[in-house]
């Protein structure tokens, strides 16, 4: 039994790597990012750009997720990514900043200032 279930978890490890995107940088919490991203509208196609910054990471293979939080007109804007999605075209790394937590959902009750990180070096 055990290893029918060993063979089934190496014959989809080996599907999924398949399609895991190769051109992804190491993201980190904390980092600012700047995502193109293929939209759709009609028949044309064109790449939109979200920043912001990470506040959580999911990892799972290829079910690997980040979450980015942003604020627009006042108002925080939170947004979850499929990181080995074929829509993300570009990722790139802004800024990296030192943080000393896993999740910073304690961002989301601060304003202005406060949602300062410091930045780190490297």
């Amino acid at each position: 039994m055990n290893f029918i279930v060993q063979k089934k978890h190496n014959l989809i490890k080996e599907i999924e790597s398949q399609y895991l995107q190769k051109n992804i940088p190491e993201i980190q919490i904390g980092d600012s990012l700047r995502m193109g991203l293929l939209i759709k509208e009609g028949n044309k196609e064109r790449i939109q750009y979200a920043e912001g910054v990470v506040i959580a990471k999911h990892n799972a293979l290829i079910n690997t997720t980040i979450t980015i939080r942003k604020i627009m007109q006042g108002i925080g804007v939170e947004r979850l990514y499929l990181l080995n999605s074929p829509l993300i075209k570009s990722i790139t790394i802004t800024r990296r900043s030192k943080v000393r937590r896993a999740k910073l959902y304690y961002l989301r009750y601060r304003s202005g200032k406060a949602t300062r990180l410091k930045q780190r070096f490297e």
